[in-house]
């Protein structure tokens, strides 16, 4: 009899669609992802008109960039008049190599799932209103070059977990509300001091044997001329003495 072989071959075709449906696709996951951060953004300026979470992917939205293989690589809304908060969705773009939200109005905070990017290069959240922490999960980061966090609201510390992204070239967390000490090791050996400056609390470690002096040249200077036994009582350093007082000197 027939029966039995159509029989198998509908159960065959329904195991088949059920397998199917149960499958992500990494295209609607990742169009998942960033219709979640719209979802948490006020955009006065219809800059996300074109993101429709019906279609099959992303790839076809302004401001967004795919590989050939149509997975998100780009997201390009730097000074775009954002405003509302990141969501840790984020963290399924996993070929994301560029988030660039600079220049908006951003508030909440970095969410720990960004450390799962690790395809990421660049992380520009500049000029934000972003508070809290700078999440040591970001050490996890380990393609990253350009890390620019500054003119937000952070607190805490720099993360030491930092330290190990040895991809690191351009690290800026001024004009934030850190505090404790700027590492010196890793890549934060070349990068300049002006690039960690107003942030009262934070302090750069010397190996001198002196204590940890604030991250602002004219707080250092006046603080130096009363603790450093360097100087004298009302001298300033000569430029043939700031050598003594280790890298970093001003």
């Amino acid at each position: 009899m027939a029966v039995a072989p159509r029989v198998a071959a509908r159960a065959l075709a329904l195991a088949v669609t059920v397998v199917l449906l149960a499958a992500p696709a990494a295209g609607n996951s990742e169009g998942d992802a960033l219709f979640a951060l719209r979802r948490s953004l006020s955009d006065p300026d219809n800059v996300l008109e074109s993101w429709d979470p019906t279609l099959v992917n992303p790839c076809t939205w302004f401001h967004i960039t795919c590989n050939q293989e149509n997975r998100v690589t780009r997201l390009d809304l730097g000074n775009s008049n954002l405003s509302g908060h990141l969501v840790p969705e984020l963290g399924k773009l996993e070929h994301l190599q560029y988030l660039e939200l600079y220049k908006n109005n951003i508030q909440g905070t970095i969410p720990a799932e960004l450390g799962n990017l690790k395809s990421l290069i660049s992380l520009d959240l500049y000029n934000n209103n972003i508070s809290g922490i700078i999440p040591p999960t970001l050490g996890k980061l380990k393609a990253l070059v350009f890390l620019q966090l500054n003119n937000n609201q952070l607190t805490g510390p720099i993360p030491r977990e930092l330290v190990g992204i040895s991809s690191l070239k351009v690290i800026d967390v001024s004009k934030n509300n850190l505090c404790g000490t700027i590492p010196t090791s890793g890549p934060f050996e070349h990068i300049p001091l002006n690039n960690f400056e107003n942030s009262p609390r934070l302090e750069v470690e010397v190996i001198t044997g002196l204590p940890a002096r604030p991250a602002r040249p004219e707080i250092f200077r006046a603080w130096a001329l009363k603790k450093s036994p360097l100087v004298g009582p009302g001298q300033e350093k000569r430029p043939d003495q700031k050598n003594r007082a280790g890298p970093g000197n001003f």
